[in-house]
């Protein structure tokens, strides 16, 4: 009987070499030739060597990208000679789509670090959450740890900041932590507003008032 992970799955045949390229387009892993016979609707075997050809096609073109097969799934990666101009077009890029609340708030934990989300966002004044979200995933910020009294998670500015704006150290920033609020006598303040309001004192009973 043949393996089953080499029979037709029950899923429209199409043409199988772009329904590759397709799949593995917009795979975030690799894949291997199971889960994409699965996705095809074509036989392992058949798909084994379909990613064989394509792969020796693409390399033969001298394409910007390959097809390579790398710890058991398949999956795009550019090439070796165009990594100087990937890795330009990438951090430029996200330099460029860095919003000034971004900005804010990298100032804030750069000068402040390591430092919680709520200290940041009582700083600014605004919750910072999606912003310190945005900044992890460029990697301009990274945990710290946690604060030994609340428990909170801290957050400091990562090597790749100091890359990015061609500093060796945090000793090389300018002189700008004079202007920010100490954050302990801003907590005192916050507590201060926030804290509840004392109750009124009881009214005096029969007893009290006579």
């Amino acid at each position: 009987m043949t393996d089953q992970t080499d029979e037709a799955l029950d899923v429209p045949v199409v043409e199988l070499r772009p329904a590759l390229e397709a799949v593995l387009m917009v795979a975030d892993e690799p894949l291997d030739e199971v889960a994409l016979a699965a996705a095809v609707g074509h036989p392992a075997a058949a798909v084994a060597a379909t990613l064989a050809e394509l792969a020796a096609e693409y390399d033969a073109q001298g394409r910007g990208f390959d097809l390579r097969n790398v710890a058991g799934g398949w999956r795009f990666y550019t090439r070796a000679e165009f990594a100087t101009v990937v890795e330009a077009f990438v951090l430029e890029g996200q330099q460029a789509r860095l919003t000034q609340a971004a900005l804010e708030t990298l100032a804030v934990v750069a000068y402040q670090q390591p430092v919680s989300r709520a200290r940041v966002s009582a700083i600014r004044g605004v919750n910072v959450d999606g912003v310190m979200r945005t900044l992890l995933n460029r990697g301009l910020v990274e945990e710290a740890g946690r604060d030994g009294e609340h428990g909170a998670t801290l957050y400091r500015t990562s090597t790749y900041f100091l890359e990015r704006i061609g500093i060796l150290s945090l000793d090389e920033l300018p002189d700008l932590a004079p202007h920010l609020p100490e954050l302990d006598e801003l907590e005192a303040e916050l507590e201060r507003v926030t804290a509840p309001a004392p109750a009124p004192p009881a009214e005096p009973g029969p007893e009290a008032a006579r």
